[in-house]
């Protein structure tokens, strides 16, 4: 039953509720004879907003990707709400991403790195038998430069996200907020960040995610499957 609830949403909720559903009221339902420039953008960030707390609330953690893209959104609604300049949505949407690679780097020398938040945790591998194997084998003291590497990979894939971001709403997003033609570009540009932004991103994490596996490979003589963790192993 613990497995169950916290299972992960599926990618199409995601994408309904983070991508899909704002675009629509955005871009169809901001105009003067619908909802309004204000309230549409109310009600089209709500609904990003809402579904990430639900996550939360259902899978009793608290992500950190999820708790940044809530922030992202909140701060949007208020560059929206407070009519800034439009140039204020370019610097948020290249420091949400620009920001997490400097942390990806920085918490490298910390004592909790975030590529072991994000790639390098129990809910993906089997730790305890990766780092027992070795062990065994005596290649510990190699793991670090593997997780350096692979964690500046990371931080490069939110680098290129933050330019992208920057360039992608520069030229997109030029009207004033609280007006019919703000709404539609910032649905516009919420629906190009996937397949502009995401994609090359996603990249350059499955650069990272192979570059990982295939050092852990060498250091533990472990199979990728013999890496992840099996849920059905630790009831």
């Amino acid at each position: 039953m613990t497995t169950a609830n916290n299972k992960q949403p599926g990618f199409f909720s995601q994408l309904l509720f983070n991508i899909i559903i704002p675009v629509i009221i955005l871009t169809r339902f901001s105009g003067e004879q619908h909802l309004g420039p204000t309230l549409g953008v109310v009600i089209a960030l709500a609904f990003p907003v809402g579904f990430g707390l639900w996550e939360m609330r259902r899978t009793g953690k608290f992500s950190f990707v999820s708790g940044l893209g809530i922030v992202s959104v909140l701060l949007t609604g208020g560059i929206s709400l407070l009519e800034l300049d439009p140039k204020y949505i370019a610097i948020k949407e290249a420091a949400i991403p620009g920001l997490l690679g400097i942390a990806i780097i920085v918490s490298q020398y910390t004592k909790y790195p975030l590529l072991k938040t994000l790639l390098f945790n129990r809910d993906v591998l089997d730790v305890d038998k990766i780092e027992q194997t070795m062990a065994q084998r005596g290649t510990t003291e190699q793991l670090p430069r593997v997780q350096i590497i692979a964690s500046n990979i990371l931080a490069g894939s939110f680098f290129l996200s933050s330019l992208l971001n920057y360039i992608l709403a520069k030229m997109i997003v030029v009207s004033q907020p609280g007006t019919e033609a703000y709404n539609d570009e910032l649905g516009r540009m919420t629906a190009l960040s996937y397949p502009v932004i995401m994609v090359p991103s996603m990249i350059l994490f499955f650069i990272t995610m192979f570059y990982l596996f295939s050092q852990l490979k060498k250091l533990t003589g472990l199979k990728v499957e013999e890496m992840l963790n099996d849920p059905k192993n630790k009831s």
